[in-house]
C-alpha cells in the first residue's frame, strides 16, 4: 500500500496561507522534507476549495485567518462536502478557544507561528508516521492503537518532549547519521558515524524506534544472536 496519493506515494499537501510570501516560504519547507511534495498553495478559503475539488490532496497546512473566512470555517465546510483530508493548523492564532476547536474539528496538529523548518518537519514526519501507522486492514491490538495515537505526539524533537536524561542534539545527531546512510545500521556502525559510544547510540535508537521514527530489523548470521539494524523511516 502506498503511503500517499502522489507519485510514489508521496504525501500531497496543500499550503494555505492569505499570505502570499508566507505561503512560499511554508511550500519550500514542505518539498525539503523526505516524503512530501506540494500539491498546491492557496491564499483564500474559496481557492481551497477549488483546488481540493480538483486535485488529490493528502494533507492541508491551514492557516487560521484568511480574507474569506477562518481556518476553522474551511474545515467545517470541507467536511460538510465529504472532504476527510488531513489538517495541520499554521497559524498565528494562539489562544486557548482557537486551539480546542481546532481539536474538535479534526485537526491533527497545531502549529504556532513564527515557527522553523525543524519545527515544521517534526510535524509532517508525525504526520507520515500516523499514516504508516494506519495501514493495513482488520483490527489493532492495543500496541497498534498506542503507537497510532501516539504517532503525532511523538513527533516532535524539541527538549520538553524527549524523556528525562536525554538531549536533543543527541537526537538529532543519531537521526542525522540513519537519515544519510544508505540502508539499515547497526548500533555499532551509528556510533562509529556519530561519534558516541555504542551504550548512548544504542538508547538513542530505542527512543526513535519507540516513537515511531526508525524501524528495526534483524539480521540472522551463520551463528550467535542476530544483529539489530535500523533504519531511518
Amino acid at each position: 500500500m502506498t503511503l500517499g496519493s502522489g507519485p510514489g506515494g508521496l504525501l500531497e499537501v496543500l499550503v494555505v496561507d492569505d499570505d502570499v510570501r508566507v505561503a512560499r516560504v511554508n511550500a519550500a519547507y514542505v518539498g525539503k522534507v523526505a516524503g512530501f511534495r506540494v500539491a498546491g498553495q492557496a491564499h483564500s478559503a474559496a481557492e481551497s476549495l477549488a483546488v481540493l475539488e480538483t486535485t488529490p490532496v493528502d494533507l492541508v497546512l491551514l492557516d487560521h485567518y484568511l480574507p474569506d473566512g477562518t481556518g476553522l470555517s474551511l474545515v467545517r465546510r470541507l467536511r460538510q462536502l465529504g472532504h476527510h483530508t488531513d489538517i495541520i493548523m499554521v497559524t498565528a492564532a494562539r489562544d486557548i478557544a482557537t486551539v480546542q476547536a481546532a481539536m474538535r474539528h479534526g485537526a491533527l496538529q497545531y502549529l504556532v507561528k513564527p515557527f522553523t523548518f525543524a519545527g515544521l518537519r517534526a510535524k509532517l514526519e508525525g504526520y507520515a508516521a500516523l499514516r504508516r501507522a494506519l495501514e493495513g486492514d482488520g483490527e489493532a491490538g492495543q500496541d497498534q492503537v498506542d503507537r497510532i495515537f501516539g504517532a503525532l505526539g511523538g513527533a516532535s524533537a524539541g527538549p520538553a518532549e524527549l524523556p528525562k536524561g536525554h538531549s536533543a542534539l543527541t537526537a538529532d545527531l543519531v537521526r542525522e547519521v540513519l537519515r544519510g546512510a544508505e540502508g539499515p545500521l547497526s548500533a555499532q556502525e551509528v556510533a562509529e558515524r556519530s561519534s558516541l559510544s555504542r551504550q548512548t547510540a544504542q538508547r538513542y535508537l530505542k527512543l526513535l524506534e519507540r516513537t515511531g521514527r526508525v524501524r528495526l530489523s534483524l539480521k540472522y548470521g551463520e551463528t550467535g544472536r542476530p544483529e539489530h539494524r535500523y533504519v531511518w523511516v
